[in-house]
């Protein structure tokens, strides 16, 4: 299933609409990596979004910051 672990961002459903105005349907599916993440020091893989990890970079929970700290 194309859902993130984190943010629940899952599946986008709408119409593509050609110049003659024929609507057929369409699938917007989220960008998912497969992380490993260290939690209470257990490994952890998730699926998560580009935008999830962009947030967790930021916040210092993956990074090179965050392998250093946990190392």
């Amino acid at each position: 299933m194309q859902k993130c672990d984190i943010t629940g961002k899952g599946k986008q459903y709408g119409s593509n609409v050609s110049f003659s105005q024929r609507h057929t349907k369409k699938v917007w599916k989220p960008n998912l990596q497969t992380k490993t993440i260290v939690i209470d020091g257990k490994k952890v893989t998730l699926k998560v979004s580009t935008q999830a990890i962009r947030t967790l970079k930021k916040q210092g929970i993956i990074g090179k910051k965050a392998e250093k700290a946990v190392v």
